[in-house]
């Protein structure tokens, strides 16, 4: 029963996390800026392992019963995600190389890490996926089922952090061209203004 529900858990919770939503996105181009690499996946997988606690131990039906405090989330999470659209959308505009790329002053840690926790907490849709959907799927598991079934989703968010963050380092050569740059910037900036207007569509 253990087994099952653990495996459950990692199965619903890779499914979840493997999309492309705004988080992956700016690890991914943080990865291939090989920017706070490191300080990046640790604060995902922290985040990531956090909600599905809550989720698991009830947090998920508070969500769903507090309907204004759902809007207000969206309401900043929309803020935030069209704001990070435009910047993608003009980096698209003006593609460098990553030599050129790598020539600009770093982001401050400090600004890699806020950027990097909005994107891991004012995103609704990580409250939707994360908290209510694995919450309420998990906490219907029996007996220590609801343990095992949030254990197996944040071993799923564990392996794909680390993969995504650290695999990225193989696509580097691709992205020596500012071609490059400009398709990533773009299908960026199309995901982060897409997920804006899905939260009140």
């Amino acid at each position: 029963m253990e087994v099952t529900a653990f495996l459950k858990g990692m199965g619903l919770g890779g499914g979840l996390i493997v999309a492309i939503g705004s988080q992956n996105a700016y690890l991914l181009r943080q990865a291939l800026k090989k920017e706070y690499v490191l300080t990046c996946i640790a604060i995902c997988i922290i985040c990531d392992v956090m909600l599905i606690g809550a989720g698991v131990a009830g947090m998920g039906k508070l969500i769903v019963e507090a309907p204004g405090l759902l809007f207000w989330i969206k309401l900043a999470g929309a803020g935030f995600l069209f704001w990070y659209g435009v910047r993608a959308a003009r980096s698209a505009l003006n593609p460098v190389a990553m030599e050129a790329d790598n020539a600009k002053p770093a982001a401050s840690r400090h600004a890699v890490i806020g950027a990097m926790l909005a994107f891991s907490l004012l995103n609704p849709h990580v409250y939707l996926d994360t908290v209510v959907l694995l919450g309420s799927i998990g906490g219907q598991q029996i007996g220590a089922g609801p343990v095992y079934f949030a254990l197996g989703a944040m071993l799923a968010s564990v392996i794909w952090f680390c993969g995504l963050g650290w695999g990225a380092r193989f696509l580097i050569p691709v992205f020596t061209r500012p071609r490059a740059w400009q398709i990533l910037d773009g299908v960026i900036a199309l995901v982060m203004w897409t997920l804006a207007v899905t939260l009140f569509v």
